[in-house]
């Protein structure tokens, strides 16, 4: 090209293309510039996180590492990785437990020693500011404020009417979330100025008025079994809605249908919510049959869902905290005075009737006063509840559900009732203490199946031969001193061993806490034996061991919801891959407790 007489070099590109980029090739270039740096940090900030140490691998893991090395010797012939790796997993495949459990055990061996050797990392406390919770008490006032006569009697014969004189309509949140922060899980108790409150079925009995007695409330099953119910209640795999269930309570009938939908709506706002809005379709099982409802120990299972829900909202696996926190802020308000005794007055029962928002507000400024919760004193902790310290002899006949509530941890029965003119009730203590004396020499004799499916109640000389012919597959026999290894499945709860010398019963336990399993055994004998029982409990992983030694509580049946008074805290680091819990278990009866 010529210019004003000029004429310019033809330059020939491709001289001078190694010398400058085109503008396309360098964005390219930054790109994968830019790519590479920030997978080498991505790197980087995964190995400092991890300790530059890498998990170790898995029992697959394992065995493909050995498999592809043979198989890509033996076959020099294929592709590559991509089809050594094809013909692993197929191989995997088809091979029986026996074969693999080689590589499990090997995979186990490494995890066991990973482990100990990797220091554990501190977690970072965590942070509530906000608490989340679908227990609505109010919502369940506005509805039962539009039942009529028919529907409050259908409620009645279902064993729910003391919920008919809810007047709490909001939850303190804060004084929940402070409730929540003291709530031991493991012992069922509350640690709160400075004494540790039991939790028991008999208080959620006398602050709710629900049974505390009764059958098992079982909400599991086949799913054929509640499938029409599932379609009436348009279950879905997220619950039964709520709205759904206020529209069947607003109307007019008060038959079968009004009263399971009655318990749906109660259980999935109050007595059991989750973290979720809707109520939960496995109540539907123990709604089949509308007859025995009243027949549970409803008391019981609130507080069995209230730990669980706590559990599991601790351990992060939920935003919400499930449960009834109603009854937590209702058991502090009873159990904690904050003024002197003298002024308290007398106990209603059953305790949620009593207490109205008027009275809740009053409470509560009153605990600002004095400097925040916790500030008051711990009334009757022996019963767990702040009831009247004078009691008298007129009103026991007047008060059917103190009678069962005045105990320090001891059945009470309703027939002795005749029993009780020859003794003083001016004293609290003194009344707890004849009640346990009476209900022990009445069934002290009495010992029932282990087994929570199994109703048999008599004399325990029967119980080792019912056990035997009845359920002989559901234990396991041991001799006293003799070590014995046993095992605890994920679903396990607990396990039967019978000794073989004297047919005692001994129950393994096995609870569930955010960071492992508590295991501890409590024996099923008559309570007037005198012989003693010292037990030794043995969990290991590696080099490493956990131990326990302790005495055996007496119990005449298996009975939940007791806290131990002694326990073996096990990690679930300690389980193996299949996630059961071994053990070495050995006890020993008075005879051989000489040097142990």
């Amino acid at each position: 090209m010529e210019m004003d007489g000029y004429s310019s070099p033809d330059f020939d590109r491709t001289n001078i293309s190694p010398l400058v980029d085109s503008d396309e090739e360098s964005m390219s270039s930054k790109r994968k510039e830019v790519s590479s740096l920030e997978i080498e940090g991505s790197r980087r900030k995964k190995k400092k996180k991890n300790g530059g140490t890498p998990r170790p691998a898995c029992s697959w893991v394992h065995f493909s590492r050995e498999f592809i090395k043979e198989y890509s010797a033996s076959h020099p012939e294929s592709s590559g990785l991509k089809s050594a790796t094809k013909a692993a997993s197929n191989a995997w495949k088809v091979m029986s437990l026996q074969e693999k459990e080689i590589y499990a055990k090997r995979a186990r061996e490494v995890w066991d020693d990973y482990l100990s050797s990797t220091p554990a990392r501190e977690p970072k406390p965590k942070k509530q500011a906000n608490l989340v919770t679908r227990c609505s008490p109010g919502r369940l006032v506005n509805v039962i404020k539009r039942f009529t006569p028919d529907q409050k009697e259908a409620v009645k014969s279902i064993g729910f009417g003391s919920l008919l004189d809810l007047k709490c309509r909001t939850l303190r949140r804060s004084l929940c979330l402070w409730l929540l922060e003291r709530f031991n899980t493991i012992r069922r108790s509350l640690e709160i100025c400075g004494e540790r409150v039991p939790l028991s079925p008999r208080d959620v009995e006398l602050v709710m008025g629900l049974p505390a007695s009764g059958k098992e409330v079982v909400n599991s099953g086949p799913d054929e079994l509640v499938a029409d119910l599932r379609l009436k209640y348009n279950a879905s795999n997220r619950g039964i809605s709520v709205r759904f269930l206020e529209g069947i309570l607003g109307e007019s009938d008060s038959g079968e249908d009004f009263k399971r939908a009655f318990l749906l709506y109660v259980l999935g706002t109050l007595l059991c919510p989750t973290a979720r809005l809707e109520v939960s379709p496995s109540f539907l099982h123990f709604l089949t049959d509308m007859d025995s409802v009243h027949e549970y120990n409803w008391a019981k299972f609130l507080l069995d869902k209230l730990v669980r829900e706590v559990s599991r909202f601790r351990q992060g696996k939920q935003r919400a905290v499930g449960g009834c926190l109603l009854f937590l802020q209702l058991f502090y308000y009873e159990c904690v005075a904050i003024g002197r005794p003298s002024e308290l007055g007398p106990v209603v029962v059953p305790c949620l009737s009593s207490w109205t928002e008027e009275n809740i507000s009053e409470r509560e400024k009153h605990e600002k006063e004095l400097g925040g919760y916790g500030c008051g004193e711990v009334i009757c902790r022996e019963r767990g509840l702040g009831l009247s310290l004078h009691i008298d002899k007129a009103d026991v006949d007047m008060l059917p559900l103190r009678q069962v509530t005045l105990r320090a941890n001891c059945n009470f029965q309703p027939s002795d009732e005749d029993n009780l003119e020859s003794y003083s009730y001016n004293n609290t203590m003194d009344f707890s203490i004849m009640n346990h004396e009476i209900a022990y020499s009445q069934s002290q004799s009495q010992t029932a199946c282990p087994l929570p499916t199994c109703n048999f109640t008599g004399q325990f000389e029967n119980l080792s031969d019912h056990f035997s012919s009845k359920h002989w597959d559901s234990g396991l026999r041991f001799q006293y001193n003799c070590p014995l290894n046993v095992s605890l499945g994920m679903d396990e709860t607990f396990l039967v061993l019978q000794a073989a010398e004297n047919g005692f019963f001994f129950l393994l336990n096995k609870g569930t806490e955010n960071i492992g399993h508590t295991v501890t055994i409590t024996c099923i004998g008559p309570c007037s034996s005198s012989e003693q029982f010292l037990y030794y409990l043995v969990s290991e992983r590696g080099n490493n061991s956990l131990r326990l030694k302790a005495y055996t509580q007496s119990l005449r049946a298996k009975v939940d919801g007791i806290p131990p008074s002694d326990f073996l805290l096990v990690p679930f680091g300690y389980l193996n891959s299949c996630g059961e819990l071994n053990l070495e278990v050995c006890i020993w009866n008075s005879s051989d407790l000489v040097g142990v």
